[in-house]
C-alpha cells in the first residue's frame, strides 16, 4: 500500500473511531506496527492528528469553525449558561474554560462587578468591552480553530491563579462519571483550572451524555456541580450525584 493512501486510510479509521492503536491500524492495514508508528509521527507533525502513546486521536471539532460549532444545540447551550450565571456572585473571581458554552455563559455575566480568567478568546470578545468586568486573559500558543490559547505557558500562568470557581466545558461525560475530552492540548489546561480553583462547576447540555473522547479529565469526584439539561442521561447523574456531586437540571 502506498503511503499516501496508507495515511489517508489511518486518518479515515481515526476520525471514525476517535481513537485507535498502534496494534488495531497496524492489523487493519496489514503492515507493522513500526510503519503505522513512522506514519503516526508523519500525520501528528503536519498537524492532521494527534500521536499518544500506543496509538492517535483527532480532536472531534478541529475542521470546524468555531461559529458552527456554537450553533449546534444551541438552545440547550443557552438554558445551561443561564443557569450556570446564576451561581456566579458579585465580587467572585471566576475561570472561564474554552467552548461555546462558556462563551454564552460570558454574555450573561455582562454589566456584573465579577474578575474573569480565561484562555477562550471568545470570551475576551464578549467581554473586552465591559467596563465592570475585569478580564485576565492567560497568555500561550493561539489554537485557531477553537479560539483559545494553549501549552506551557497557558499553565504556567494558571498556576499562579486562586479563583472562587470554575466553569469547565467538556466533550462528554461517561456513564461512570469520568469527565472526558478529545483534545489532547486542552486536557492539562482543564487540569490545571480544577485545581486554581474552589468550586469546580462543569457545563455540559444534555447531548454531552456520554459524548465523545477518548482523554481523561478526572473523575465525578473533582466536580462540585454539574448544570445541563432535562433529558441527559439519569443513569450518569445518579453516578455523579452519588460520587457527592450536586446536579442543577436547566
Amino acid at each position: 500500500m502506498l503511503q499516501r493512501i496508507r495515511h489517508a486510510e489511518i486518518m479515515r479509521r481515526v476520525r471514525l473511531s476517535g481513537a485507535t492503536s498502534v496494534r488495531d491500524l497496524a492489523s487493519q492495514l496489514g503492515v507493522s506496527p513500526s510503519t503505522i508508528r513512522r506514519d503516526l509521527e508523519v500525520l501528528d507533525r503536519d498537524g492532521t492528528l494527534r500521536r499518544v502513546h500506543g496509538g492517535a486521536l483527532v480532536d472531534a471539532d478541529a475542521d470546524r469553525p468555531f461559529a458552527e460549532v456554537a450553533v449546534v444545540d444551541e438552545q440547550d447551550k443557552e438554558a445551561v449558561a443561564v443557569r450556570a450565571a446564576q451561581l456566579v456572585q458579585d465580587g467572585d473571581v471566576i475561570l472561564l474554560d474554552i467552548g461555546t458554552t462558556t462563551m454564552r455563559l460570558a454574555r450573561r455575566l455582562r454589566g456584573r462587578r465579577v474578575t474573569v480568567v480565561t484562555s477562550s478568546l471568545a470570551v475576551l470578545d464578549a467581554l473586552r468591552a465591559d467596563p465592570e468586568v475585569e478580564l485576565l486573559l492567560l497568555g500561550g500558543m493561539l489554537r485557531r480553530p477553537y479560539h483559545s490559547l494553549v501549552g506551557v505557558l497557558t499553565e504556567a500562568a494558571l498556576s499562579q491563579v486562586v479563583a472562587d470557581r470554575v466553569f469547565l466545558g467538556a466533550s462528554g461525560v461517561r456513564p461512570d462519571g469520568q469527565l472526558v475530552d478529545t483534545t489532547l492540548a486542552e486536557v492539562p489546561l482543564k487540569r490545571a483550572m480544577i485545581t486554581a480553583a474552589e468550586q469546580v462547576v462543569l457545563l455540559v447540555d444534555r447531548h454531552k451524555f456520554p459524548g465523545t473522547g477518548a482523554l481523561r479529565v478526572c473523575g465525578p469526584e473533582d466536580i462540585d456541580v454539574i448544570v445541563t439539561n432535562e433529558g441527559a442521561d439519569e443513569t450518569t447523574l445518579r453516578a455523579c450525584a452519588a460520587a457527592g456531586v450536586e446536579v442543577l437540571v436547566s
